[in-house]
């Protein structure tokens, strides 16, 4: 090992969280901070322009493409897991879809016993790390690193008829469902800026590159964290194949995720005993829930032949591949400026319930013909078309992550145990049966030739659940793996986010959600990374 160095503050991975403290922490010159990223730098054409994550897809020297274990509510299907390898980590390479989640959701995290983590003890966090292009109100901050912008005027016509489909279907029009109210449908907002994405890396990150007191190294993959005491006191990690050790004088911040957070903790002896042990690695701490309490959303899409151009016509032929990437290149506009979900809302399926229960998309492009193992989106049908898309919002399941071996180098064993829970299979069913419910409008039957997938021979309820068993796949959304709350034996970390049992060592990334939230997880991942440099600095007073 090489001499180690001495840092206040080390901090795994630079993605969605990562970047975000590297910032806030490495404010103060006086603290000397390290921030370690496994993958390269991003710079790269395809992740800062906003449509190039269908390359980034299957790309590994940004993607850890981790594949999940089959799942028996998914008739025993398998999942194609992408996650960020990159600076900005997953915010790198995701669709840029900008949703909060749902108030009562982060209530939930306050009542589960983690005080100062309620709607209202977050929102300042969330307006403060935000610039909404429509300027700040009570809900919305103006002047954050992170631009969230207002793409309405610049999406495919065709969003037009299905809001309004939406609308003939009882289903209130909404400007800002991060605003104070989620529920409807509207125009998704999108973290982009000028054309190009908006990541944490590029928000937090690249602005203060040139502190004297942060060093970020890309390629360092960490080899486990090292204990004293039950303390966490230095970092080893492989960077062109050499090791290092690096002490940290403070803290060590694990921000690696919600897969390799956990499996870190792991590789360094903290975690289940038996996990521990069939791995071949010796336990320093026993903490039950490390790994467990997995929780992700399911997608379902329905796709529908349209009477008049999609985005299949421009982003399939290569003389409109051509023509947009030029166009791209010198303005910085058109379709390659955009995510392809470009439209979709929130909505209560039934009465009763105190918050939505499904998400809505709609994108103005198909892909029924793409090529097995390759991204759909950069293949999209040779005729117009468009989708229909649901996600849950409410999930009860959930599964695990563990290590098989005692090498970082081996993929964790991710178990996601999609639809364990009937409700789950509940709600998906009321899902798609919204969605056909839309396509029957008069407004969305004007542009619709017919339903291609799944048809509409598939249409008893026992039909249509079987068709999700078989189809339905994640959305991109793990959590809690690392979860927040008071009792050890159930949770990793407490609501200062620090684990459990040890010192100088804490969680800061999606893992530590004790519930998945109602929408897309990104914003509430970076929100979680501001509140936890609050903390970290507030102790330091």
């Amino acid at each position: 090992m090489k001499q180690p160095a001495i840092y206040d503050y080390i901090i795994i991975g630079a993605g969605s969280a990562g970047c975000v403290l590297a910032n806030r922490l490495s404010a103060n010159l006086k603290h000397k901070v390290l921030l370690l990223e496994a993958g390269p730098s991003d710079r790269r054409f395809y992740i800062q322009m906003p449509i190039g994550y269908g390359k980034t897809f299957y790309q590994p020297k940004v993607n850890w493409m981790y594949q999940s274990e089959a799942s028996e509510g998914l008739n025993g299907r398998a999942s194609y897991w992408p996650r960020g390898k990159t600076l900005g980590g997953s915010s790198s390479i995701n669709a840029m879809v900008y949703v909060r989640g749902n108030a009562s959701d982060f209530d939930d995290w306050r009542d589960a016993g983690n005080k100062g983590w309620g709607y209202q003890d977050l929102l300042p966090y969330f307006k403060g790390m935000e610039s909404w292009q429509q300027g700040a109100d009570d809900y919305r901050g103006g002047d954050g690193p992170l631009n969230v912008a207002d793409v309405a005027g610049k999406l495919h016509p065709l969003c037009k008829p299905f809001v309004a489909a939406a609308q003939a279907c009882g289903i209130d029009y909404n400007a800002d469902y991060n605003g104070a109210v989620q529920d409807g449908v509207g125009h998704y907002q999108l973290t982009t800026h000028q054309g190009q994405r908006m990541s944490s890396a590029r928000a937090y990150l690249k602005p203060v590159l040139n502190r004297p007191n942060l060093t970020v190294v890309c390629n360092a993959l960490v080899q486990r964290i090292v204990f004293a005491n039950k303390r966490a006191v230095a970092v080893e990690y492989r960077h062109k194949n050499k090791n290092y050790e690096v002490t940290a004088h403070r803290e060590v911040i694990l921000s690696a995720g919600a897969v390799n957070s956990p499996q870190l903790l792991q590789l360094s002896g903290v975690g289940p005993g038996q996990v521990l042990s069939d791995a071949g690695v010796a336990q320093v701490h026993e903490s039950p829930a490390v790994g467990q309490h997995l929780q992700d959303h399911l997608g379902h899409s329905y796709f529908y032949r349209a009477n008049q151009p999609t985005l299949n016509q421009q982003l399939r032929p290569w003389w409109g591949k051509l023509l947009h990437g030029m166009r791209y290149v010198l303005t910085r506009g058109g379709p390659l400026s955009l995510s392809v979900n470009q439209a979709g809302g929130f909505v209560r399926t039934r009465e009763g319930l105190d918050r939505p229960n499904i998400q809505l998309y709609f994108s103005p492009v198909s892909y029924t013909k793409a090529p097995l193992g390759e991204r759909p989106m950069m293949n999209p049908d040779p005729f117009p078309a468009y989708l229909l898309g649901v996600s849950n919002c409410r999930v009860k399941s959930e599964g695990q992550i563990n290590i098989v071996s005692n090498s970082p180098s081996d993929a964790p064993k991710i178990e996601p145990n999609y639809l364990a829970h009937d409700d789950e299979v509940q709600d998906l069913l009321e899902g798609v049966k919204l969605i056909r419910k839309l396509a029957q409008t008069v407004q969305l039957q004007a542009i619709t030739l017919d339903e291609m997938r799944p048809g509409m021979d598939c249409k008893t309820d026992e039909q249509l659940i079987q068709d999700i068993r078989n189809n339905a796949d994640t959305v991109f959304h793990p959590c809690g793996t690392c979860r927040m709350g008071p009792d050890p034996q159930d949770n990793v970390v407490d609501s200062r986010l620090k684990v459990h049992g040890l010192t100088g060592l804490r969680v800061v990334d999606a893992a530590i959600f004790p519930n998945v939230l109602c929408g897309n997880i990104n914003a509430a991942t970076i929100m979680v990374a501001e509140k936890a440099a609050h903390l970290i600095l507030s102790e330091l007073e």
